[in-house]
């Protein structure tokens, strides 16, 4: 396993110890907060990124004295992309004395064994990188940040179909969220009087050009992308080779500037929808979060990714600070769970007893020439 912790440097040995399960009594003096992520395998960048949003906002409050004079750490294991290895990281990390939050993981399937070890633990699950079904579940614990991917596809779906656009076909895994993303897409066009198409793949399989032909042979009008960025843009650059171009939209879990990057050229003309405002948006938590990276030494610019996690890191440091509990889980969720409505600098989220999904904020934005994404 590979533990990324964020500390203050005289903190190392009692932190590498909280993150073996160890526990110390330095744990009460500090806000420690978990996470899974995959650091290594397909979709490493994807996990990188929200681990980094995450630790420049933690680390710009550290420098500010902490929040009710502790420090927050952040102690991420890698799971590789691998469901299994998320539920045993999640066992570990809810071994750590004082652990107040399970943070970002990095999808939904990755989310699956970990959410109710959260729930019997009594533990905050918070800010999934999913808006899919399994997340938004009644749950005691578990609160996203995102809209859902319902939200998300019925912004496309209203976009695609007022064009005239009759033929959809799904891109999808085919595993139990992937089955149900499809479902969703199938749900809103059945109400039009329309039947999608479904193109599954498995996860973490080659795209080889037999699989090309059976999409192709689907006779897409438009492609909805539910899968992530690798597998996304495979299916971009063959089409591109082959010489077709059929319009695309991706959901926001494909990871924009992964995608971008991974596609290339194929990228351009890709709609991607964004559950958070755009990386050059003039708005205070957008320029906040941008030097919080730029300050914790992320040379590239700040990606949409990046932004989600420090947003979502912001939201949780507001309900540590009205908690005052370092240390106090059970506080930590109770606050969250009741913080109402908070604007975070031209982003606003709201929480409350039947609110466990702070935001509805959808927008669509395409990929140009360029490689650079618009709204």
């Amino acid at each position: 396993m590979i533990h990324t912790v964020f500390k203050q440097p005289a903190l190392a040995t009692p932190l590498l110890a909280l993150a073996l399960g160890l526990g110390s009594a330095h744990a009460q003096n500090a806000w420690i907060v978990g996470q899974s992520a995959p650091l290594t395998g397909s979709n490493a960048v994807f996990g990188q990124d929200i681990r980094d949003g995450a630790q420049a906002y933690f680390k710009q409050v550290n420098a500010q004295g902490g929040v009710a004079g502790a420090p927050i750490e952040l102690v991420t294991l890698d799971d590789q992309n691998q469901r299994k290895t998320a539920g045993e990281n999640t066992t570990k990390l809810l071994q750590t004395r004082g652990l107040v939050a399970l943070f970002g993981y990095a999808s939904a399937t990755l989310s699956l064994d970990a959410m109710p070890q959260a729930e019997k633990a009594g533990v905050l699950f918070f800010a999934p990188f999913s808006g899919a079904n399994p997340v938004r579940k009644p749950s005691p614990v578990v609160h996203t940040l995102r809209a859902s991917y319902g939200d998300e596809l019925e912004k496309m779906l209203a976009f695609w179909t007022s064009l005239g656009m009759k033929q959809v076909v799904v891109v999808h895994y085919d595993d139990e969220v992937g089955v149900q993303n499809f479902g969703v897409v199938n749900e809103y066009l059945v109400r039009q009087g329309k039947t999608p198409k479904a193109f599954s793949l498995k996860r973490n399989a080659v795209i080889d050009s037999a699989k090309m032909n059976e999409l192709v042979a689907l006779k897409p009008e438009v492609i909805i992308n539910t899968v992530l960025s690798d597998p996304a843009a495979e299916i971009s650059k063959q089409l591109a080779a082959r010489g077709q171009f059929v319009p695309m939209s991706s959901l926001s879990f494909v990871g924009a500037q992964q995608y971008i990057t991974a596609a290339g050229d194929a990228a351009a003309g890709v709609s991607i929808s964004q559950v958070v405002p755009s990386t050059t948006a003039s708005l205070p938590v957008v320029r906040e979060c941008a030097k919080a990276l730029q300050d914790h030494g992320i040379t590239t610019p700040m990606n949409s990714t990046q932004l989600e996690a420090c947003i979502g890191a912001k939201v949780l440091v507001e309900a540590m600070r009205r908690s005052k509990r370092p240390g106090d889980a059970k506080a930590l969720l109770a606050t969250l769970r009741n913080l109402g409505s908070y604007d975070l600098g031209g982003y606003t989220v709201q929480y409350g007893p039947e609110q466990n999904h702070g935001s509805k904020y959808v927008e669509l934005a395409m990929v140009t020439r360029g490689g650079r994404l618009r709204n």
